[in-house]
């Protein structure tokens, strides 16, 4: 059953997905009736063009679909030839107020630029960043952040509001416009869930721009998940947003993760396993958080999306196990049920119970693997399935 047959039989899941226009990142379509996807950013030094490579290796093993890096100074944009040539995802190339820059990166293979048009000074210089875009083939993204709007918008709304971003951001889109650029997207954001909510319904209504969702400067790992996942979340869950960076004080393979977490709660991409579980109590016949903590590392490996239920005891875990590829309910006596497609297949020991998981998940991702073609992002997005409920 296709995600769509599976909305239509349960439409409290639909999600009516706001139709933006399409650009391309590079070989990524963004917008449109494109997968939405998810982008993170190095933190290393863009210089030292190998320790962002390997930085850029990791991201592309989590799943991200495009990675941006910044290019503050010339040796950046002069390492960003090499990195962009060693990535195999589409490069952003992060560029503020020099002009320069943006056209270095342009050159040096950058699959866009995020730079605001209004920033980098004469209209002379914005038409030449604007052909070298052009040129080498690159979109933009309009960036409009609450911490550094225009003074003129400050002094006129008294304090960042959300018409005061959407007017920055209608701002440097209107430049892109009158020069005939139209493969940009725009993002709109802020450190309050609120304020970026707020912001980006009144853009989706203004525009028909693709949108890059994020919530900047969320914080570390738990609070910056759970900012992010109010605001994305609640901004995809009404259709909003083409794209999304989930901005972490963490390591950046992290904001990968969570990103495809709230896509694989909404049922807008999947991607590996799916663990379902209970949160334990004094009915579980065995170690429910031991077990699915050593369970989320072992399948780390694993993309092919599937689910998988994790319950302590029979009260849930039957039920639980009905909606899951696989699953395994505790029972009595140091062992308990696994089940395969929702039927109960056989008894295992509790400890061999991790090992023995394992082995039947990657032997079913290499099964669904097999059955089905091959989708990459850029083809489509990934091999549709069934949401675990």
């Amino acid at each position: 059953m296709t995600t769509e047959a599976h909305t239509a039989v349960r439409p409290w899941r639909a999600i009516d997905r706001r139709r933006s226009r399409k650009i391309r990142v590079g070989s990524v379509e963004v917008g449109g009736d494109a997968p939405i996807t998810v982008q993170s950013m190095t933190n290393t030094v863009t210089a030292d063009a190998a320790a962002t490579i390997d930085q850029i290796r990791q991201l592309e093993e989590a799943g991200a679909d495009i990675v941006r890096v910044s290019c503050p100074d010339e040796d950046s944009t002069a390492a960003f030839r090499t990195i962009a040539k060693a990535a195999k995802v589409p490069l952003v190339a992060d560029i503020h107020f020099h002009y320069r820059r943006g056209i270095e990166a342009a050159e040096a293979g950058a699959a866009c630029l995020r730079i605001n048009p209004g920033n980098i000074g004469s209209a002379a210089r914005v038409r030449e960043v604007i052909q070298a875009a052009r040129d080498h083939g690159c979109s933009m993204r309009i960036g409009v952040n609450a911490g550094s709007l225009e003074r003129d918008l400050l002094e006129q709304y008294g304090e960042p509001c959300p018409e005061a971003m959407v007017e920055s951001a209608l701002r440097h889109a209107r430049i892109l416009q009158d020069h005939d650029f139209h493969e940009f997207k725009i993002s709109v954001k802020a450190s309050d869930p609120f304020l970026t909510v707020a912001a980006y319904q009144q853009l989706a209504e203004a525009i028909d721009c693709p949108l890059h969702l994020g919530v900047t400067e969320a914080g570390a790992t738990r609070t910056g998940t759970v900012k992010s996942a109010i605001g994305i979340g609640g901004l995809l869950w009404a259709g909003i947003g083409d794209t999304i960076r989930v901005s972490l004080a963490a390591d950046p393979v992290e904001e990968v993760k969570v990103g495809f977490d709230i896509l694989k709660s909404l049922g807008l991409r999947h991607r590996g396993v799916n663990i379902i579980a209970c949160p334990s109590c004094a009915r579980q016949g065995f170690n429910v958080i031991q077990t699915v903590e050593a369970l989320e590392q072992r399948l780390a490996h694993i993309a092919t999306p599937m689910s998988l239920s994790i319950i302590g005891c029979v009260v849930n875990g039957p039920g639980e196990a009905l909606m899951t590829d696989l699953g395994f309910t505790g029972g009595g006596k140091g062992s308990g049920m696994v089940y395969v497609a929702g039927k109960p297949d056989h008894k295992m020991d509790n400890e061999r119970m991790v090992d023995h998981i394992v082995e039947l998940v990657e032997a079913r991702a290499a099964e669904l693997a097999a059955a089905s073609t091959p989708h990459r992002q850029d083809e489509g997005g990934e091999a549709p399935v069934v949401p675990a409920l």
